[in-house]
């Protein structure tokens, strides 16, 4: 592409499914086909205009990827003209997402997880048997193509795969204006998914491919949480237990107590019991959640936004997705919360772009709640105004970062941002913005509920309340687990049911580290793990058995991180790379013969370390290192 137009036309469906996002062109000079004479006098609009609408990019490349299956440079042009947005740099983001195509390629898409989780339960054999039966990977066969993806954050039911099939939305299956789906019916809509096959086994995944009406059901939410019914469970009580598709039985169980309360305070009060409570950022890096609301309230600046952060694409990581799917209400409701104290008229959520389910059950929650009155012009009849909107990712780990996830909103390539200033001062649009992940956010319920002092009554003085975490690989019973902080990985391992013969437990996921067996009482709070030499991460508990093979579990994790490095700065880019070359040369050696290059990456990875812009470069080397030092791997 070039930065400018070509004499590439899009087809009349390519056409349909941008005006159904954007509506019809309003002029000649916005892609009619034809241009009036009014439109020869006056051309409307300019760059003020042109800004304007540049974040309307990455849902009007979804409309034409979910419609025909692949963007061609007809429809790119046809977008550009839309949105005034020079093509090449339409190209770049377009090109810049895992999920979008911009080559031919069939309607049905299978993605097949070959991430950790996966390949600790047989995603190699998987991908082997769907070779000799669908062909290689890449290669269109019977009307569809497969291909290897990273983590589709399935990890409880590994292997996984996900079936997308480009079309129109089916008649009676409109994902936010009509009925909510079942409890337990395959999604179909906006994602147009076809089928999520988890644990996939290759008779099962070829079957799908070729009749995706043929797929078992998802199983109900609650199947993901061991715990389900568990009455001492906070964040998880409801997931297995109550409809997730009802207002009414979200709030028989207590849903919209905490907000009645929040209104009762007023913005201060929140953020003064938020501060209390002690609560902190569950997606790794902890930092006072009171403390981020606070300075974004207090910022002259405005308008103010909230973005929920629920790009969860850590390897290993799958407990939003969960809340998500299983109680999607409390999202909802704790977003309203925050953004009243914040200041905030606008939130976001940043869906991950692999998570159908949870899109369809957040857009009937969302359509339900303003319905109600939970959502509008006048929540509750309070006088406060607040609405939420779903922003698709694309499959891209880097949007993860909270300022990457602004660039991706506002129809930028999703990279990382220098700080200062932080978000709270210029976040989405340049404006003060709060973002909070998931788990982060529905921790706010049991605060207001309870109060500040009982909420810090559990888990530890610098670690309160309870932890969420994703344990998957080699045990007995898979799944989200929730423990107040304090307890030891022993205690938590217990109720998942280890393997007989432990090899090694990754924390964190890809950018956390490895713990050996007789490391098992270490505490599960940010600053045990921390003096332990390692990191709690987003929660990420991953038990690897003697049968899995570290050096190709660690090659898996190089490879990963050069995959999703965006190569914005130099650190990152060129060291990904190398770092994934030292381990391939050594794969397979040990002793004398891998010294060097380990002593190589070292350098790399402590460069990386130092010089990264972000936390995907400054982390990419720390499970490596971990393997070596801890595990005695390549000795």
């Amino acid at each position: 592409m070039d930065l400018r137009y070509t004499d590439a036309a899009p087809t009349d469906t390519e056409r349909a499914a941008v005006d159904a996002l954007l509506g019809p062109p309003p002029s000649g000079w916005e892609g009619a086909k034809e241009r009036t004479d009014e439109d020869l006098r006056w051309a409307r609009g300019g760059a003020a205009a042109a800004k304007d609408r540049r974040d309307q990019l990455l849902p009007a490349l979804h409309a034409v990827n979910d419609r025909v299956g692949w963007i061609s440079e007809g429809a790119l042009n046809y977008i550009c003209r839309r949105l005034t947005v020079a093509p090449a740099e339409a190209y770049g983001v377009a090109t810049f997402y895992a999920m979008f195509s911009v080559v031919p390629r069939p309607a049905k898409v299978l993605h097949v997880c070959t991430d950790l989780a996966c390949a600790a339960r047989g995603s190699g054999a998987l991908c082997a048997d769907l070779t000799e039966r669908l062909g290689p990977a890449g290669a269109p066969a019977e009307g569809a193509v497969w291909q290897e993806s990273p983590c589709l954050g399935l990890c409880e039911r590994a292997p996984a795969a996900l079936l997308l099939q480009a079309g129109a939305p089916p008649a009676g299956k409109e994902s936010v204006e009509g009925a909510p789906p079942a409890a337990d019916e395959p999604v179909a809509g906006a994602f147009r998914c076809s089928a999520v096959l988890a644990p996939a086994t290759a008779p099962a995944v070829v079957t799908a491919t070729r009749a995706p009406g043929a797929a078992p059901a998802e199983p109900p939410a609650g199947t993901a949480v061991p715990q389900a019914g568990d009455p001492g469970l906070v964040l998880l009580k409801r997931i297995g237990t109550v409809d997730p598709a009802s207002l009414d039985d979200y709030r028989s169980t207590g849903g919209y107590t905490a907000l009645r309360r929040a209104f009762a305070l007023g913005p201060a009060g929140v953020i003064r019991e938020v501060l209390d409570a002690g609560l902190v950022g569950r997606g790794g890096a902890a930092f006072p959640t009171g403390r981020k609301w606070q300075a974004t309230a207090q910022q002259a600046d405005g308008p103010h936004y909230l973005v929920c952060n629920a790009d969860e694409s850590e390897p290993g990581t799958f407990k939003d997705r969960v809340l998500m799917e299983g109680d999607p209400y409390a999202l909802i409701e704790s977003m309203t919360i925050a953004g009243y104290a914040v200041g905030a008229a606008h939130g976001f959520i940043y869906l991950r772009g692999e998570y159908p389910r949870a899109y369809e059950r957040l857009s009937h929650a969302l359509t339900s709640a303003r319905t109600r009155g939970l959502l509008g012009p006048d929540v509750l009849g309070q006088g406060y105004a607040f609405d939420i909107e779903i922003r698709r990712g694309a499959g891209a780990y880097i949007c993860g970062e909270e300022t990457a996830i602004f660039n991706s909103i506002e129809g930028q390539r999703g990279e990382p941002r220098s700080k200062p200033p932080f978000p709270v001062e210029k976040g989405l649009f340049g404006k003060p913005t709060a973002v909070n992940n998931v788990e982060t956010l529905v921790n706010v319920l049991p605060i207001l509920e309870h109060g500040a002092a009982a909420y810090a009554a559990t888990g530890t003085e610098t670690s309160t309340g309870t932890k969420l975490f994703c344990v998957s690989g080699q045990v007995d019973r898979p799944g989200i687990y929730e423990l107040p902080f304090g307890a030891n990985l022993r205690d938590l391992l217990a109720l998942a049911g280890p393997p007989e013969q432990m090899r090694a437990v990754l924390l964190g996921g890809a950018a956390g580290g490895f713990v050996r067996p007789d490391e098992l009482d270490i505490p599960l709070t940010f600053e045990g793990t921390r003096a332990a030499g390692t990191t709690l991460g987003s929660g990420v508990v991953l038990v690897l058995d003697d049968s899995v093979e570290l050096p190709r579990i660690l090659l898996r994790i190089a490879e990963f991180f050069r995959d999703e490095s965006c190569g914005q700065c130099v650190p990152c880019r060129v060291g990904t790379v190398r770092q994934e070359e030292a381990l391939h040369r050594i794969v397979d050696r040990t002793g004398a013969g891998a010294a060097a290059d380990v002593a190589l990456m070292r350098e790399v990875g402590q460069t990386m370390r130092d010089a990264s812009i972000c936390g995907l470069g400054q982390t990419a080397w720390n499970a490596v290192e971990s393997a070596i030092d801890r595990l005695g791997v390549y000795k």
